[in-house]
C-alpha cells in the first residue's frame, strides 16, 4: 500500500510540473513569464508558445496563378490538384512546421480566377513574414526537359556586377530550345547516387507511367540530340541522348558536390510543380474570432471542467476526487504534447480536444459504476477496483477504438486541414484518455482505499444519496 501512495504522489508532482511547464513556457505579450531566471531564459531562447490556427492567430494569405496554357484542357483539373498536393506537402515540411502534418495549412483550388485562368489559394496560420511564406512556396523547383535545337541569331546578354565580373547568363550558348512536353508533374522519386568510380554525386530520378512512356518516346526519336535539363528556368545540363531509355529513369549530372545533389533532391523530392506559378497577391489577416473570443472560450472550459468536478465529487465522492485528478492530469499532458508537436490549434482542432476531454469523462464513469456495483455485490474495495477495472475496460477499449478508427479515416481521407487538425487532436486526446482512465485513475484509487466495513467508507464509495454496502471486514 505504502508503494502506491509513493508513486501516485510522484504521478502527481510529475503532473504538476507538466502543469508547470505548459504555463511557463507560454510567451505573456510575447515575453516569457518572469519568474524563476533560469526558466526565463531558457524559453525567451526556446520558446514554446501553443500554435495558434489562422482563424485564431491570423496569418499570411497568398494568391498564386497557375499557367496552364500548355496544358491540355482535359488535363487541367488533375495537374491543379497535383498542384495542390505538392505545396501542401513542401509547407507541411519539416523545414517549415518543425513536425511532418501539423501546420495546418489551408490551400485550395479556385477556378476561373482572373482572366479566365486558375488559382491556389494558400493561407498559412501564424505565419506573418510575407517574404518568407512567398520563399516557402516558390522554393518548389518547375522542371522542364528540352531538345535542343539550332543556334539563334539573337545576342547573349551579358550583364557586369560591382566586382567587374561578367556573366553571359543562361549557359544556352544562343541555341533555341523545343518543348517536349516532359515537366515535374511526371515526376516520382528523386535521390542522390553516387559513381563507383569516380565518386561524384548525380541525382537519380524516376517518372510515373505516363512519364516514362512520354521519355521513352523523346529519346527513341531524337538520338543523337541534346536533351537539356531545366530548373526554374535555369539549365542545368544537356546531355546527349545516346540510345532509347524505356524505363522511365534517368540520371541529372553536373559536377554536383554532394551537398547540392542533396538540396536538388530534396527539393525534387518535394514534388516539382507540375505547372508554373506566378504570385499576385499577399497579406496579412488578423484572426477571425479575435483574441476576446478566444479568451472567452477558454473561460467557457475552465467552467465546463469546474461543473463536472462538481457532479463528479458528488456522485461518486471519493473516485469522484480520484476522477477529477485524472481527468486534471489528462489535459494537463494532452496540452504538453499539443506543445511539443507543434500542434496547430484551430477552432476545429479544439473541438476536437474538447470531445475528447468527454471521452476521458466517460470512461471515469464507466469505471466507477462497475466499482459501485461489485461493491453492492459484497467485495471488498481491493476486489472492487480490480474487478470494476477489468469489467469496464472492454466498453472502454471497444468505444475508444471505433473513435479512433474515425479519427484516422478523417486523417487520411479527408484534404481539408481544418478536418484534418480534428481528428488529429480528437486522436492524441483519445489515446491519452485510455492511459489516464486506466493506469492513472487505477493508481490513485488503489492508494487510498480505506479500511471496509466503516460508515466512512459506505460513504466515501457511495454514490449520490447513497452509501456503498460491502459486506468486507478487512482488506489485504
Amino acid at each position: 500500500m505504502i508503494k502506491k501512495r509513493i508513486l501516485a504522489v510522484v504521478v502527481l508532482i510529475i503532473g504538476v510540473c507538466l502543469a508547470f511547464f505548459v504555463y511557463k513556457s507560454e510567451p505573456v505579450n510575447g515575453q516569457a513569464p518572469a519568474k524563476p531566471a533560469i526558466l526565463t531564459n531558457y524559453f525567451t531562447k526556446h520558446p514554446m508558445p501553443f500554435k495558434l490556427g489562422l482563424d485564431l492567430s491570423g496569418g499570411t494569405h497568398l494568391v498564386y496563378e497557375a499557367d496552364v496554357s500548355k496544358i491540355p484542357s482535359a488535363d487541367v483539373s488533375a495537374s491543379m490538384e497535383v498542384l495542390r498536393d505538392v505545396v501542401d506537402a513542401r509547407v507541411n515540411s519539416k523545414q517549415v512546421s518543425g513536425v511532418l502534418g501539423v501546420l495546418e495549412p489551408l490551400i485550395q483550388i479556385k477556378e476561373g480566377g482572373v482572366g479566365g485562368s486558375e488559382q491556389l489559394i494558400v493561407d498559412l496560420p501564424g505565419v506573418t513574414d510575407v517574404e518568407q511564406a512567398q520563399k516557402t512556396i516558390g522554393a518548389t523547383p518547375t522542371l522542364e526537359f528540352k531538345l535542343q535545337g539550332d543556334k539563334s541569331n539573337e545576342p547573349i546578354e551579358a550583364t557586369v556586377d560591382e566586382n567587374g565580373s561578367v556573366s553571359l547568363g543562361d549557359l544556352n550558348l544562343g541555341y533555341s530550345y523545343i518543348d517536349t512536353g516532359l515537366t515535374g508533374r511526371y515526376l516520382k522519386t528523386a535521390s542522390v547516387q553516387f559513381d563507383p568510380n569516380t565518386g561524384s554525386a548525380f541525382v537519380a530520378i524516376t517518372f510515373d507511367d505516363a512519364g516514362a512512356k512520354l521519355f521513352e518516346k523523346i529519346t527513341k526519336e531524337n538520338i543523337g540530340k541534346n536533351l537539356a535539363i531545366f530548373l526554374d528556368g535555369q539549365i542545368l545540363s544537356a546531355p546527349t541522348i545516346q540510345t532509347e531509355i524505356s524505363g522511365g529513369e534517368a540520371v541529372i549530372t553536373g559536377n554536383f558536390t554532394p551537398q547540392q545533389a542533396k538540396a536538388l533532391s530534396s527539393s525534387l523530392s518535394y514534388g516539382a510543380l507540375p505547372v508554373p506559378i506566378k504570385l499576385v497577391s499577399s497579406e496579412l489577416i488578423g484572426p477571425s474570432l479575435g483574441i476576446a473570443a478566444m479568451h472567452d472560450g477558454v473561460k467557457a472550459g475552465v467552467i465546463g471542467f469546474i461543473v463536472i468536478a462538481l457532479f463528479l465529487l458528488f456522485w461518486y465522492r471519493l473516485p469522484g476526487l480520484v476522477g477529477v485528478l485524472a481527468l486534471a492530469l489528462y489535459v494537463v499532458i494532452t496540452l504538453t504534447i499539443f506543445k511539443l508537436l507543434h500542434v496547430t490549434l484551430s477552432s476545429a482542432a479544439i473541438a476536437g480536444f474538447i470531445i475528447s476531454i468527454g471521452v476521458a469523462v466517460d470512461a471515469n464513469v464507466l469505471i466507477f459504476e462497475r466499482i459501485k456495483e461489485e461493491l453492492r455485490g459484497g467485495r471488498t474495495v481491493a476486489d472492487a477496483i480490480t474487478a470494476g477495472f477489468d469489467r469496464a475496460w472492454l466498453s472502454i477499449r471497444d468505444s475508444n477504438f471505433s473513435t479512433i478508427i474515425t479519427s484516422l479515416i478523417l486523417f487520411s481521407l479527408f484534404a481539408g486541414s481544418f478536418v484534418r487538425g480534428f481528428a488529429i487532436t480528437l486522436l492524441i486526446g483519445v489515446l491519452i484518455s485510455m492511459f489516464s482512465a486506466i493506469l492513472i485513475s487505477r493508481l490513485f484509487l488503489r492508494s487510498v482505499a480505506t479500511k471496509e466495513g466503516s460508515r466512512v467508507t459506505n460513504f466515501l464509495f457511495g454514490s449520490g444519496f447513497s452509501s456503498a454496502k460491502s459486506n468486507a471486514v478487512s482488506m489485504k
